[in-house]
């Protein structure tokens, strides 16, 4: 389940789209209810090899949840990209 991107980019951050990145966030939803979980989340960052701490998982569900409810759907997901930008390296490209 390896994030698959377009590359590095010059500032070293990995590049994706962003349905790429849905794609790929959406393979830890191991219920399949259709939303990311706190602990989804969290598994999906440490399968990358970044080491997640628990106050940076709830500040990335936090962050991207509007409607609170600790979870991150569809339409949330665009905070989610937001937030990966910010704070994993990661660069969400338009191809």
């Amino acid at each position: 389940m390896a994030i698959k991107t377009r590359g590095l980019s010059k500032d070293g951050c990995r590049e994706m789209t962003a349905e790429e990145f849905k794609r790929w966030l959406k393979k830890f939803d191991s219920d399949r209810d259709g939303k990311i979980s706190r602990e989804e989340l969290q598994d999906a960052v440490r399968f990358t090899g970044g080491w997640f701490s628990t106050w940076k998982h709830r500040r990335a569900v936090n962050d991207a949840d509007a409607d609170g409810n600790g979870f991150i759907d569809d339409v949330e997901m665009n905070n989610l990209l937001e937030f990966a930008q910010r704070t994993l390296g990661m660069k969400i490209v338009a191809f």
